[in-house]
């Protein structure tokens, strides 16, 4: 790829252990081009997460090596004021479970306007575009509702808060840690449409985290599939699908249940061990 937004080399994550630094993410490469969807793919434990909380240096315990470009500047050597300028203002995070991530003693307007105000936007104006950020996202009633408070929306609803925090700041590149887990089918998808829509209105390029292969073969443009720490196999969706490389791709594959398949076999599942 010539001209990659975010480009990761040999990206590598250790965390203390009781005997020593274990370390979790082994050696991963990847490249993101703007306006670009990625996902990044496999089991629970395969390494996802830590991955792109290594790629925003979120742990201060992780002792993480290699490279990790954003448009040529490594963030692993930025000084921490320069890092946290970039998260927010170039890159954004939406976490895994909204309500966690949100405070609850803050109204959702309040986090919403933060990326803006901290920047120096004024407070009216950081608000009128969170309002209006909030009402494209399919809250109704967004004037008054920017006052509430997490506990009052539903999960579909602070999702889409979240999602909010996430892009107010025009990111160049949005991390999307399982943004559909615990919501319905129908959220499910009007979330990913939600995401669809903003990246292609903002040339956005989005780093999906997921286990749902599903979900992958309807939104993401390529994919990295992960086990272990390490991306096993790389390439567009459509390809991995196929005619999956890995012999872990296709073990994924096969174990997911399909409509008007033989109902009489049994599941496959996937043995540990191996890479």
């Amino acid at each position: 790829m010539t001209s990659a937004l975010l480009s990761v080399r040999d990206l590598r994550a250790s965390y203390p252990g009781p005997a020593g630094p274990v370390q979790v993410v082994h050696g991963v490469d990847l490249d993101l081009a703007r306006g670009e969807k990625l996902a990044l793919v496999g089991e629970s434990g395969s390494g996802k997460s830590v991955t792109a909380r290594a790629i925003l240096r979120l742990d201060t315990d992780a002792t993480l090596s290699g490279r990790v470009e954003l448009d040529g500047a490594d963030l692993l050597t930025l000084p921490p004021r320069r890092m946290r300028a970039v998260r927010g203002a170039r890159i954004g995070l939406v976490f895994q479970d909204p309500l966690a991530a949100l405070n609850p003693v803050m109204t959702i307007g309040w986090q919403i306007t933060q990326p803006l105000v901290i920047r120096g936007v004024p407070k009216k104006a950081a608000r009128r575009r969170g309002v209006e950020l909030l009402a494209r996202l399919g809250v109704r009633d967004a004037e008054r509702r920017f006052d509430d408070y997490p506990h009052q929306f539903s999960g579909g609803m602070r999702q889409r808060v979240v999602i909010a925090i996430a892009v107010i700041a025009d990111p160049d590149l949005l991390i999307a840690d399982e943004p559909t887990t615990s919501l319905d089918v129908r959220v499910q998808a009007r979330v990913l449409e939600l995401l669809h829509e903003l990246t292609d209105e903002r040339d956005m390029a989005v780093l999906l985290i997921t286990h749902d292969l599903g979900i992958v073969a309807g939104f993401a443009d390529r994919a990295v599939v992960m086990r272990h720490g390490r991306a096993v196999e790389t390439g567009p969706v459509d390809d991995i699908y196929r005619s999956p490389r890995h012999e872990y791709t296709r073990a994924l594959l096969a174990a997911v249940p399909r409509i008007g398949g033989d109902h009489t076999r049994p599941l496959v599942t996937i043995k540990e061990g191996g890479q």
